[in-house]
C-alpha cells in the first residue's frame, strides 16, 4: 500500500514507541487519538522533533510553537491510517462509505436521476437520447457533507397548485387529509416537506429506484461507486420510514447486483427483525449475448416492515367456501388443517390415535405431522365444534379428522387471514413468475401515449399484486421515484390514496397526464379486472426553485457564451457557497472548458438554497413571487391537525 511521507513519519514515530501504540503490530488508532486530545508529553515532544510533523501540523504565534492536534486528529482519521487500524476491525463489521460505517455516514447525497441512469449534465436516459448531450459531458451528483448542510431539509414553499378532476383542472388553495398529492422536486427534499403532515401514516410505500447497473443501453459513470449510490438509497430510506405506518410495509424493487447490499442497509434502517421477504419477479423471457452465458430474467422485490412478525403487513380477505348442516344450523363452517409441522416424537401429548365419538372410527396420528390438540384437550375442542371427521357427511371428502372454524369466528377476528399457502405461495408468486414482465409494463405506456417514453416501466398488474396484499381501501400508498405514475394509477383505480414524487419535467408530459387519463376512465391495465369505470381527482404542487432554477440553466447551457449569460445572472441573484472565492473564479472562468465550466458552477450554487423554505413564505420578497392561491394553499398544507 502507498504511503504518503506523513504516513510514513508519523508510522516511524509511533513505533519508536514499542508496543505502546500497536495492536498485532497494526497502529492502534484509538490509543494515539486518546493521547494527543490529552496533551500527552512524552508523545507530542517526539512528534515536535520531526521537521515534516512541524512543518505540516504546526504555528509559530508570539515566538511560541504551536501544535495543531485538532489538524493532526482529523487527518490521521481521514487518511490512509485507517486502512491498516486494529481499531476498524476490533469495533465492528459493516458497509463502508469512504472509509466511513454506512450507519454513521452524515453525507447527502442530493440529485440522482430518474431510474437506472447516473446524474449527468442531463438528468435521465430520456435527455440523452434526444441527442441534446453528448456523452462526455459531465457528471452532476451531488454529495454534500452534513456539516455544509443547514436548512437544506427544512419544508419547502409549495406552488403551482392545482386540482385535477375528470372535467376540471383549477388552481387550489387548500388541500384536505383525503387528497391525492403529487409533487414535483428533488425527492429527498419532497420527503422531509411531507414528514409533518404524514408522520407514520403511509401503510404502503412501493418504490423502484435506480439499479446502479452498467452496461447495456444506458450511459454510465465509471467512478459512480458502491458506497455513494447506498448512501444516496440511505438518506432516502431513513426519512421514509418516518412516513411508514406501525404496521405499514415498504417493497423496494431491485437488480440481483445491489440487491444484497441493499438488505444489509435496510437491516441497519428498519432492523433485522422488520425484515419481512425477498421475493422473485421474472422481467423477460431470457436473452442471448449475456455474462457467463447466463441470461439473468429476475428482478427482486426486498420487504421491510415498521410491525412486528405477530401484525398483519401481510394479509387479504379470501372468498371461503363455507358449510350449512343440520348440527350447525346457524353457523356456518369451513375446514381447515388439524397437524402442526412438528413430528409425533416431538409432541407425545399429541401422539395418539383420535377416535370419532359418532361412529368409533380411528384415526391414527401421522408420524411426520403430529395432531394439533393434545389427548387432554381434545374433548374440549370437539365439544365445542372445533373438531370434525369426514365420515360424518356424505358430502365430505378426505380420509383424516379436519380442524372446525365457523364462520362468525372469522369475521370477529380483525385480523387479515395468514395467507402464506392459500395466496402468497401459489397465486403472488406464480403471478410475479410469468404476469408482470417489464415488455407488459412497456406495451401499457405505449398504449396510453403511443410512444416508448419509458423503457423499463413496471406493469400495472405488479403494483396491483403488492397493494391487494398490503392495503385496504383508503390506505395512503407513497411512490417518491413515481416516474411514468404506474403506482399512482394503480391506486387511483384501486381506492388508495396516494402520493407520488417526481423531479424530472416528464411529470407534466406523462405522469400527470397518465393520471388525468385514469380519472377521465381509460382501460388500460387493471382497469377491466377491478371494473374501473373513472372518477375522483388529485392534488400536484411543486417546490418552489431558487438555486434549483440556475441549476437547470447551467445543465442546459448548449455553448460557453450561453453559459456565461448563466453565470452573470447567477452574479446578481444566486446563492453561492460562502467559502467560494467569485473573483478568482471570474478571472479564471474563460480558461475552463465547457464541461469544467459546468462542474465548476455546480459545485459553487449553495445547495441549502435549491428551493424556497416555508419559513421565508412572508418575507417581503418571496410573498411577491408567490400567488395568493398558493399563499393559502401552503397554510393549508402545514396547519396542524387541531387546526383542522
Amino acid at each position: 500500500m502507498y504511503k504518503t511521507t506523513i504516513m510514513q513519519e508519523v508510522e516511524k514515530i509511533l513505533r519508536g514507541f514499542g508496543s505502546k501504540y500497536l495492536v498485532e503490530n497494526k497502529i492502534n488508532k484509538s490509543k494515539v487519538i486518546e493521547d494527543i486530545d490529552n496533551y500527552d508529553k512524552n508523545l507530542i515532544e517526539v512528534m515536535l522533533q520531526s521537521s515534516t510533523i512541524k512543518h505540516n501540523f504546526t504555528s509559530e504565534i508570539a515566538g511560541h510553537r504551536i501544535f495543531k492536534t485538532n489538524k493532526f486528529i482529523e487527518v490521521f482519521q481521514a487518511d490512509e491510517f485507517w486502512k491498516d487500524s486494529y481499531t476498524k476491525f476490533s469495533n465492528k463489521i459493516g458497509l463502508t462509505s469512504n472509509e466511513t460505517f454506512l450507519d454513521e455516514a452524515t453525507e447527502v447525497i442530493l440529485d440522482f436521476p430518474y431510474k437506472d441512469t447516473v446524474l449527468k449534465a442531463s438528468m435521465s436516459k430520456e435527455d440523452t437520447d434526444k441527442n441534446d448531450l453528448k456523452p462526455d459531458e459531465p457528471f452532476l451528483n451531488e454529495i454534500i457533507a452534513r456539516e455544509e448542510i443547514d436548512i437544506l431539509l427544512d419544508k419547502k414553499i409549495l406552488v403551482n397548485a392545482k386540482k385535477y378532476t375528470a372535467e376540471t383542472e383549477e388552481e387550489v388553495s387548500d388541500i384536505s387529509k383525503k387528497d391525492n398529492l403529487i409533487l414535483k422536486g428533488n425527492n429527498l427534499l419532497a420527503l422531509h416537506t411531507l414528514k409533518e403532515r404524514y408522520p407514520e401514516k403511509v401503510k404502503l410505500i412501493y418504490i423502484d429506484p435506480p439499479y446502479n447497473l452498467k452496461g447495456d443501453s444506458f450511459k454510465y459513470n465509471d467512478k459512480f461507486s458502491k458506497s455513494t449510490w447506498l448512501t444516496f438509497m440511505k438518506n432516502r430510506l431513513e426519512i421514509a420510514r418516518e412516513l411508514l405506518s406501525d404496521e405499514g410495509s415498504i417493497w423496494i424493487s431491485i437488480s440481483d447486483k445491489e440487491m444484497h447490499y441493499l438488505k444489509i442497509l435496510a437491516d441497519e434502517i428498519f432492523g433485522e427483525n422488520s425484515f419481512v421477504g425477498t421475493l422473485p419477479r421474472k422481467t423477460r423471457d431470457g436473452k442471448s449475448d449475456v455474462p457467463f452465458n447466463l441470461s439473468q430474467d429476475f428482478d427482486w422485490l426486498l420487504v421491510y416492515t415498521k410491525g412486528n412478525v405477530e401484525d398483519p403487513v401481510v394479509g387479504r380477505e379470501i372468498d371461503r367456501k363455507y358449510y350449512k348442516t343440520e348440527d350447525f344450523p346457524e353457523r356456518p363452517w369451513r375446514t381447515a388443517d388439524l397437524t402442526k409441522q412438528t413430528t409425533a416424537k416431538e409432541r407425545p401429548n399429541s401422539n395418539f390415535t383420535m377416535i370419532n365419538p359418532k361412529t368409533g372410527k380411528e384415526y391414527p396420528v401421522n408420524p411426520k405431522r403430529s395432531w394439533a390438540v393434545t389427548k387432554d384437550t381434545f374433548q374440549s375442542y370437539y365439544d365445542a365444534g372445533g373438531i370434525g371427521f369426514p365420515d360424518d357427511y356424505e358430502f365430505m371428502s378426505g380420509n383424516r379428522p379436519f380442524r372446525r372454524v365457523f364462520k362468525d369466528e372469522d369475521e370477529a377476528n380483525t385480523k387479515p387471514t395468514y395467507v402464506s399457502s392459500d395466496f402468497m405461495v401459489k397465486d403472488f408468486i406464480l403471478s410475479l413468475a410469468k404476469d408482470v414482465k417489464n415488455q407488459k409494463g412497456n406495451d401499457q405506456i405505449d398504449e396510453l401515449f403511443s410512444r416508448d417514453d419509458f423503457d423499463y416501466a413496471k406493469p400495472e398488474e405488479l403494483i396491483k399484486l403488492i397493494i391487494d396484499v398490503t392495503t385496504s381501501e383508503d390506505d395512503i400508498v407513497l411512490d417518491f421515484f413515481m416516474g411514468s405514475a404506474t403506482t399512482q394509477a394503480v391506486a387511483h383505480k384501486m381506492g388508495r390514496q396516494y402520493i407520488g414524487i417526481e423531479q424530472m419535467n416528464y411529470i407534466n408530459t406523462v405522469s400527470v397526464p397518465r393520471l388525468q387519463k385514469v380519472i377521465k376512465g381509460e382501460q388500460g391495465g387493471i382497469s377491466a379486472a377491478v371494473n374501473w369505470k373513472g372518477g375522483g381527482s388529485f392534488v400536484y404542487a411543486e417546490l418552489m426553485e431558487k438555486n434549483r432554477g440556475y441549476l437547470d440553466d447551467v445543465i442546459g447551457a448548449s455553448d460557453q457564451n450561453t453559459l456565461r449569460n448563466v453565470f452573470n445572472l447567477m452574479l446578481e441573484n444566486a446563492d453561492f457557497d460562502f467559502r467560494v472565492k467569485l473573483d478568482e473564479l471570474k478571472d479564471g472562468f474563460n480558461t475552463l472548458s465547457l464541461d469544467d465550466q459546468k462542474r465548476a458552477l455546480v459545485k459553487i450554487i449553495d445547495k441549502n438554497q435549491l428551493y424556497y423554505n416555508f419559513s421565508e413564505i412572508d418575507d417581503a420578497n418571496v410573498r411577491d413571487l408567490i400567488s395568493d392561491s398558493d399563499y393559502a394553499f401552503n397554510q393549508s398544507f402545514y396547519k396542524e391537525e387541531d387546526d383542522e
